[in-house]
């Protein structure tokens, strides 16, 4: 039986299989660590988010070399976008972390290539980007090694809640606008695969970005498993024009329609739907008529994502991909929510890229400022959702 073959760190260069490992990277680990350290300074934040983006830098500095023989499974978490993940023990640390397995028959220089762009991921430190342990490859895998998010993911939470409250999407935009103004400022690249999946939660309180697109050659790579991506893709991105951050804006947007009325969006909820979800007459959000009036035909099909009451056969992808391109774009239905959280969706969900509203625009908007200043128990909120057990000090987020 041939050996095994010895995983490929990701904190050395050149990337080699079977290159020997010195001891120097627990060396190189602790100077990053000063230097990340720095960078914690420039990051406008307060006092418990640094604090725990430090606790989990030091923890970091101390794994050292990820192998795969060091890992304990545990349970899986889920399953997409070409990988698995799995919740694991780190033996040596003792540390619980999140492992998701990507599966390519890609040539080995494509492969370190892949490895060589994920080092970016040590290099994104934010209080709403999850934290990355490392990479590897091993057997045939990639392995990229996160912060495990006892909460999950936010279509995971939906599942459990049904719909999510307004003042509890207040803090998710909040997270998310911040995380893309990161990325954005701070690593000069855009998110790519904004949707619920793609947001995570903890116990803590805390909402982070995760799978985005670092690695153009891992994009590349996996170009064919993300057919279920394509529904929060923006107008322009699939009609194969040129797209920026504003196409994140838009799967934002179209991701907080879907928390708030407990499915994918696309094709609208009927009259009968509404009034189940919400329990009342409610008023569509394009007419401003409540349904118990209006029966407005509505297109045939389901959301791909299958979440709510909605009885009609689903829509071929190619339905739903021309609907999102022909289509007026969704809305949040009157009645049910604030002025200003309709108008932040609906400023979002501009099909014209160039007239969609910009980060910075966003993050100024009455929406996100009265959000900031509210005092909302998100931890105890998921807690309570998720039957997750709390932490001991109550996290009480008016960030």
């Amino acid at each position: 039986m041939a050996p095994k073959k010895k995983p490929v760190p990701l904190n050395i260069a050149p990337i080699g299989e079977g290159q020997a490992i010195s001891n120097t990277i627990d060396v190189a680990s602790e100077a990053n660590l000063e230097a990340l350290q720095k960078k914690l300074g420039e990051l406008d934040l307060d006092e418990q988010q640094r604090k725990r983006l430090e606790a989990f830098l030091t923890q970091k500095a101390q794994v050292g070399e990820l192998k795969d023989e060091d890992f304990e499974p545990i349970c899986e978490l889920g399953a997409g976008n070409g990988g698995v993940v799995n919740k694991v023990r780190h033996k040596p640390s003792g540390l619980v972390m999140a492992r998701k397995l990507i599966h390519l028959e890609i040539k080995p220089a494509i492969r370190n290539q892949i490895i060589r762009e994920l080092q970016v991921l040590h290099e994104c430190n934010s209080p709403y980007i999850v934290g990355f342990y490392g990479a590897f490859y091993s057997d045939g895998e990639i392995s990229i090694c996160m912060e495990h998010m006892d909460g999950g993911s936010l279509d995971q939470v939906l599942k459990e809640a049904g719909k999510m409250p307004e003042e509890i999407l207040g803090k998710v935009s909040i997270a998310v606008l911040r995380g893309l103004a990161y990325l954005r400022d701070k690593h000069q690249i855009m998110h790519r695969d904004v949707k619920p999946s793609n947001i995570l939660v903890n116990s803590r309180g805390e909402i982070k970005l995760c799978d985005f697109g670092v690695s153009g050659q891992l994009i590349d790579s996996m170009a064919n498993s993300f057919v279920g991506t394509r529904s929060y893709m923006s107008p322009e991105r699939l009609q194969g024009t040129h797209y920026s951050v504003q196409s994140d804006v838009w799967s934002m947007g179209l991701s907080l329609v879907e928390l708030a009325i407990g499915r994918y969006p696309i094709p609208p909820p009927d009259a009968k739907e509404l009034e189940s979800i919400f329990g009342r007459a409610v008023m569509d959000g394009a007419e401003g008529e409540t349904h118990t009036n209006v029966q407005r035909p509505r297109p045939p099909g389901r959301p791909v994502s299958g979440h709510g009451m909605d009885s009609r056969p689903a829509m071929a992808i190619f339905e739903l991909l021309d609907y999102i391109v022909n289509e007026p774009p969704p809305k949040l239905p009157l009645g049910v929510f604030s002025n200003d959280f309709q108008e932040f969706v609906s400023k979002c969900l501009i099909k014209n890229p160039s007239e969609r509203a910009v980060l910075k625009f966003l993050m100024n908007h009455t929406f996100i400022k009265r959000s900031e200043v509210e005092e909302v128990d998100f931890a105890g909120w998921l807690c309570k959702t998720m039957g997750l057990k709390q932490p001991s000090t109550p996290t009480r987020s008016t960030e």
